[in-house]
């Protein structure tokens, strides 16, 4: 499984989410490939999950996408990153 942060340029804010988000799946047991892009380059075929600001909610169109309102809050993404993985069969 491939996760995708995505934010504005590509450096800052997703790189941020993906420390969060390693140590999320750390916490869960879950092995996956995490990375960061800027919202220029995102492609859907790049990563199965797609987490990001809910700012760019309207801005990438992916077929698996996760919102955040609080992009530092480890309990939100835990929340929803967890969510979807239990739809997936993988927790």
């Amino acid at each position: 499984m491939k996760i995708i942060t995505v934010c504005g340029s590509g450096l800052g804010s997703s790189f941020m989410l993906e420390m969060n988000i390693k140590k999320v799946l750390k916490e869960l047991g879950i092995n996956a490939e995490v990375g960061h892009k800027d919202l220029a380059t995102v492609v859907p075929e790049d990563a199965d999950i797609f987490v990001m600001s809910k700012s760019f909610d309207d801005k990438v169109s992916v077929p698996c996408k996760i919102t955040l309102s609080n992009i530092i809050s480890l309990e939100e993404i835990r929340e929803k990153l967890s969510a979807e993985l239990k739809n997936r069969g993988l927790l």
